[in-house]
């Protein structure tokens, strides 16, 4: 009996120590108080808006991601200054979301030796200012592979609703830090449909943004007057070598139109702002067709503010289609449940708004329609 105490005592300790070892073979990701010394540069891509920052990137419009591709079990990337929540993805499968790191040096470890695909995606949104991220190192046995190239791109214009404002949360009464912590731009809409076409993509909203005015009234740039910049701060204008979107979705007006006019604004009453909203609409759109006319542009409204957001925007695309514009298409999506954080779309309200753009997509896009 001893004898078999023994052995059933050795075996367990053997499943225990295996268990160990598995779990210490799992993928995570570890703060480096200090860089080690046999580390090289990998190459590695941003997507999204970014200025260069010697080998790594800056950032500030939503849901940037950054890929490198390796041979190896272990690799390390930076990050920089800036409060930023970044989700950690080996393989496709996500590990870990850093949440306001520390700046320095991250290690990725515990992959199997071979190849894998790390990929860093921005969750949170920064109109306070712009966060680094990169450069990205193999360490010593680890060498740079070939990223699997996307020849699909897709571009979303938009506020909150495209940036996914609050879109985790399970109320809608949020604080400030509730709405940072439950905003993730790669749970939204836009990631759903990359995902679904295999497509890159590049978000290009800000949160309380309107075309010719924002949430309240408050004094900021306007989306389109935000747009052609690479950050907020106007110094450099975006000019992305090889971004030629096949599709571009765009959606404004909420900021336009939830709330009411107050004293000192531009606007004496409503059928001002109205006006005031289609003719620079109007411009917009007609500027990004002008960038990329091979684009199929898709125009997306809510029925918030009692429809008129809606009204304003089939107006816009009725004046589109009279000087000639079979690129345009105009959906309206009705029916959004708006329980994230202050009546932003849900998890749910993601996935109805992308299957209503996909439709349009499948129909209107050569050869992104999905096979059954």
């Amino acid at each position: 009996m001893a004898k078999h105490g023994r052995m059933a005592g050795m075996a367990a300790g053997l499943m225990i120590l295996a268990a160990a070892v598995e779990a210490a073979a799992q993928p995570h990701v570890e703060r480096l108080s200090e860089k080690p010394v046999a580390l090289t540069l990998l190459p590695a891509t941003m997507h999204g808006r970014f200025e260069r920052k010697g080998a790594g990137f800056v950032r500030q419009w939503p849901g940037s991601y950054a890929e490198t591709a390796f041979r190896g079990s272990a690799v390390s990337f930076d990050v920089g200054p800036g409060e930023v929540a970044l989700h950690v993805l080996v393989d496709g499968r996500r590990i870990t979301t850093l949440v306001k790191p520390v700046p320095g040096l991250y290690r990725v470890a515990g992959m199997p030796a071979g190849r894998h695909v790390l990929r860093i995606e921005v969750a949170s949104e920064s109109q306070s200012g712009p966060t680094g991220i990169g450069p990205f190192f193999a360490e010593r046995g680890t060498v740079g592979a070939r990223l699997r190239n996307r020849t699909r791109q897709i571009e979303f214009v938009g506020d909150s609703h495209t940036v996914g404002y609050g879109v985790t949360s399970s109320k809608r009464e949020c604080t400030q830090d509730e709405v940072w912590a439950t905003t993730d731009t790669s749970r939204g809409f836009g990631a759903l449909l990359a995902r679904r076409y295999g497509a890159d993509y590049a978000v290009n909203a800000i949160s309380g943004r309107g075309v010719v005015r924002n949430y309240g009234g408050f004094a900021a740039d306007t989306l389109p007057e935000a747009y052609p910049f690479t950050l907020f701060d106007h110094r450099s204008r975006a000019n992305a070598t090889g971004w030629h979107p096949q599709v571009i979705i765009v959606s404004l007006g909420t900021n336009d139109f939830t709330t009411p006019l107050h004293a000192g604004e531009t606007w004496a009453n409503r059928d001002a702002l109205h006006g005031d909203y289609e003719r620079r609409y109007v411009r917009f759109v007609q500027a990004l067709h002008a960038r990329d006319p091979r684009a199929q542009i898709v125009l997306w409204a809510t029925d918030m503010a009692n429809g008129e957001i809606q009204a304003e925007v089939a107006k816009v695309a009725a004046t589109l289609r009279r000087s000639g514009a079979p690129w345009l298409t105009y959906v309206p999506v009705n029916g959004l449940s708006f329980t994230g954080c202050h009546s932003h779309p849900s998890l749910a309200d993601q996935t109805v708004i992308a299957d209503r753009i996909a439709a349009v997509i499948d129909a209107r896009v050569a050869g992104w329609a999905r096979r059954s």
